[in-house]
């Protein structure tokens, strides 16, 4: 905590703490970089959210923006106040949006389809339960990765899969936003000691932040286009105002 600013949040109770001096700008946020970083998340969030209701995507795609949303939001709020509840509220939303991620993934080939979306609710809910009651941290990190590298074989499948040169770009761009997150993330972990020192912090966890929100936008925009091209809506990656990319369908007159 920086001297001479009180804690408007009490002690901090959370079991992880970035490489980011507490309080330093106000007693009412306590990493502030770390807080801040989650708004262009939620912005993107929004953005294709918009995008999915505008164009009529299935429901799912809404369900993952707005699951984006949230977890941003609960990364500001426990970046924010540093307190256990709402880490909780961090990082369960991150299991469930990666289960959400599975069910996008492997549903279009599931024969059985009311059982994916049951278990995948169930398993959720189990997880947020068990979470709340045992606070384990090390079973959380193992939830997450697990789930993350069940992902990824499937994402490869789509990527090879797709032809249009402008979606697996997007998909690259994913991969890519994606590790140099990882990166920002181990270096703030693995070296605070030592960047504590520097008259300059790299912020290096709220880096991580905002090359996650880049990360997820693009991979809801891969995904949507893959699943337009499923069902035959004609997809083309577009640019608003020429910079970010966005999925444009044409539906056929029968749908």
């Amino acid at each position: 905590m920086a001297d001479g600013i009180s804690s408007f949040w009490g002690p901090v109770t959370s079991t992880i703490e970035c490489c980011e001096k507490n309080y330093a700008y106000s007693s009412y946020i306590a990493e502030f970089y770390n807080t801040i970083s989650n708004i262009p998340t939620v912005l993107l969030a929004l953005i294709g959210l918009a995008n999915a209701l505008r164009q009529g995507f299935e429901k799912r795609f809404s369900v993952l923006h707005i699951s984006n949303m949230i977890l941003a939001i609960g990364s500001m709020f426990y970046h924010a106040t540093l307190q256990k509840v709402q880490q909780q509220g961090d990082e369960t939303p991150m299991i469930w949006e990666m289960l959400l991620y599975m069910y996008i993934l492997y549903s279009p080939d599931w024969h059985y389809r009311s059982t994916m979306p049951t278990f995948l609710f169930l398993y959720g809910a189990i997880f947020a339960v068990a979470h709340s009651i045992l606070r384990y941290d090390i079973g959380f990190k193992l939830h997450y990765v697990i789930l993350c590298l069940l992902c990824i074989p499937r994402m490869y499948k789509y990527y090879i899969y797709t032809e249009d040169a402008s979606a697996k770009r997007l998909a690259r761009l994913y991969l890519l936003t994606l590790l140099l997150g990882i990166f920002c993330w181990v270096i703030d972990r693995c070296f605070c000691e030592k960047i504590s020192y520097w008259s300059i912090n790299p912020q290096g966890h709220a880096l991580w932040h905002g090359f996650m929100g880049l990360s997820s936008y693009f991979a809801n925009t891969f995904l949507m286009f893959c699943r337009a091209q499923q069902r035959g809506w004609a997809p083309k990656v577009l640019h608003l105002m020429g910079i970010l990319p966005y999925v444009k369908i044409e539906k056929p007159k029968t749908q």
